[in-house]
C-alpha cells in the first residue's frame, strides 16, 4: 500500500481547471520531485492533499484512509504535514514560539521536547536564535524555520512547496542536504521545486505536471537525462 495516493484528482478555480483529473503515487520512504512550470497545478496539488483546498472530484488517500474531505488541521494529526510556499513563518514570535507551534497538535510534552532537540540538530541555526523574531531571520534561516516546524508535528510524510526560492545558492545547497537527511531518518517527502535540476538529483522518482495534467513520470535519473525535460525544465 502507498504512503499517500492522489487518484483522478479534479480542483477548479471557478471556471479555470487548475488540476484535470492527475493520479500518482508515493511510496513510504521515497523523496518524490514534482516539476512543472509555473501555473502547472504543482501548488493546487499539495494543497489540495493536505486540506487547504478541496477537489471538485478525485481523492486523497494517506497510508489507505481517504483524506479528501478531511480538514486540514486533523490531516496533521494523520501523520502528514506542509511546508508552503513563502515559508509564512510567525513574524511576531520567536523561533522557540514558531517551532512550538508546529506542535500543537501533540500532548506529549516529553516527546515534544525531544522533537525539539531533534530538529535543533538539524538546524543547529535555529537553536542559536531561538529567542530571535521570526520575522528578522533572513529568508534562509526563515525556510529552515518553516521545515523544522513542520518536522515538530513528527509527520509521516512532508509536502514542501518551493524550499528553494529566492535563497542565495548556499542556502539552496543547504535546503537541499537537510531534504536529504529528513528522508534518510525514514520521514517520507513530496517536493515542489522550480529548480528540476536539484529535485531530480535527490528524488528517486519525478512526476511533469503540465497545465493541469501530468504528462510524464518515472525514475528522476532517467528524465535527468530526457532531452524534452532537459530542454524544458533544465536550461539544456
Amino acid at each position: 500500500m502507498a504512503m499517500l495516493e492522489v487518484k483522478d484528482l479534479v480542483v477548479n478555480y471557478g471556471v479555470i481547471q487548475a488540476l484535470k483529473g492527475i493520479s500518482f503515487e508515493v511510496e513510504e520512504g521515497e523523496i518524490i520531485a514534482l516539476i512543472g512550470a509555473n501555473g502547472a497545478g504543482k501548488t493546487t496539488t499539495l494543497q489540495t492533499i493536505s486540506g487547504m483546498l478541496s477537489p471538485k472530484s478525485g481523492s486523497v488517500l494517506l497510508e489507505g484512509t481517504d483524506i479528501t474531505k478531511v480538514p486540514g488541521h486533523k490531516i496533521v494529526t494523520m501523520g502528514l504535514a506542509h511546508v508552503p510556499e513563502g515559508r509564512r513563518v510567525f513574524a511576531q514570535l520567536t523561533v522557540l514560539e514558531n517551532l512550538k507551534m508546529g506542535a500543537y497538535t501533540r500532548s506529549d510534552k516529553a516527546e515534544i521536547a525531544k522533537t525539539l532537540e531533534t530538529v535543533f540538530t538539524s538546524f543547529p541555526r535555529l537553536k542559536e536564535r531561538q529567542n530571535q523574531l521570526a520575522g528578522t531571520l533572513s529568508g534562509g534561516e526563515q525556510q529552515m524555520l518553516a521545515m523544522g516546524r513542520a518536522l515538530m508535528s513528527k509527520p509521516r510524510i512532508i509536502l514542501m512547496d518551493e524550499p528553494s526560492m529566492g535563497l542565495s545558492p548556499i542556502f539552496v545547497e543547504e535546503i537541499f542536504n537537510i531534504i536529504k537527511s529528513v528522508s534518510a531518518t525514514g520521514t517520507t517527502v513530496l517536493l515542489v521545486e522550480q529548480n528540476a535540476k536539484k529535485a531530480l538529483a535527490i528524488a528517486s522518482r519525478a512526476y511533469v505536471l503540465e497545465t493541469g495534467n501530468i504528462v510524464l513520470s518515472g525514475d528522476a535519473r532517467e528524465l535527468m537525462d530526457d532531452p524534452s525535460i532537459k530542454k524544458a525544465y533544465l536550461g539544456e
